[in-house]
């Protein structure tokens, strides 16, 4: 890590400060989390927070539209590393169990439409009420119905109620994240979770994180990007990026995702940030076609967590 990278990404928002702090620097809880307050006060997190509805929504609803939605919105908050016990967060939590939470044990905004619980969705919900520890039992319904939801070759896809038989790269991230929180959350479940879990990195692992399993040629080109947020979409960093944080077993079929990662490197140490946020967005965190703190700072963790 070049020390004038460190810098550059030092002068970024509070929460790419406090990343970089915790995930490259090491330094002590104390120290970052200090740093980590100050999302709440200042730059993005703090434009997010400052534009949420009197009834604890953003956009004006639950799900949709895309992408300022309450769902979207809070899914960036927890990547910029919101503090959990943030208050209007929690007001959110609330919000998603009280109109969503299902008869099926999942969640479900769409029952006008479908009689059944969407497991993309379950699972955003699941990250999202784990991470801001939303005291409610019914947590563990909805991790239950996501880990119901696994297929036969260990991954998840919401389209297996109209028949899907493979599982969706998309799906199986959210499904992870989810579960990953949960388990953060609930250290007695983890033997169970871990279980789940280890099957969901199979198949990830057997299509080498961004291939197809039976051609061995790049799925969707799109996959290959790096943007961010990432909102629903899966692509190849934000699976690195799970696995590191999680400090999965290093994997020799991981080996073609981490030499695609490298290959995006700059000659001045930086990564691009490939796309613009899409739909609808309160601003840009980044700019297209422009080096990314985001990327970069993401990147470097997962380099050295593939190094250790």
């Amino acid at each position: 890590m070049k020390p004038e990278i460190i810098s550059w990404l030092l002068e970024g928002d509070p929460s790419i400060r406090w990343q970089v702090q915790r995930d490259l620097l090491k330094l002590s809880p104390t120290k970052y989390e200090a740093e980590r307050k100050k999302i709440t006060k200042e730059g993005w997190g703090l434009r997010l927070l400052d534009v949420q509805d009197s009834d604890g929504r953003w956009g004006g609803g639950i799900y949709g539209p895309k992408f300022i939605s309450t769902t979207y919105t809070m899914l960036t908050l927890r990547l910029l590393g919101l503090p959990p016990n943030n208050p209007q967060a929690k007001r959110a939590c609330k919000l998603f169990l009280d109109e969503g939470f299902y008869t099926d044990g999942g969640i479900n905004f769409f029952s006008y439409a479908w009689k059944y619980s969407e497991t993309c969705v379950t699972s955003m919900i699941l990250a999202l009420l784990a991470y801001f520890r939303y005291p409610d039992e019914r947590i563990h319904a909805i991790a239950s119905f996501v880990v119901s939801q696994q297929m036969s070759d260990g991954g998840w896809n919401c389209e297996s109620p109209k028949g899907a038989t493979h599982s969706s790269f998309h799906t199986t991230i959210s499904a992870l994240e989810g579960l990953y929180e949960y388990e953060c959350l609930f250290p007695e479940k983890k033997k169970l979770i871990s279980k789940v879990r280890a099957r969901g990195h199979e198949f990830l692992l057997a299509h080498r994180l961004y291939k197809s399993h039976r051609t061995g040629k790049v799925f969707d080109p799109k996959m290959t990007t790096m943007p961010f947020p990432p909102r629903w979409k899966y692509d190849f960093i934000r699976a690195l990026d799970y696995f590191q944080a999680c400090n999965a077993p290093r994997d020799e079929r991981m080996s073609d995702a981490i030499e695609l990662l490298q290959s995006k490197q700059k000659k001045d140490g930086t990564w691009p940030m490939n796309s613009g946020m899409s739909g609808l967005k309160y601003f840009d965190l980044e700019k297209a076609g422009q080096p990314s703190r985001w990327n970069t700072l993401r990147a470097l963790r997962v380099l050295n967590w593939w190094k250790k």
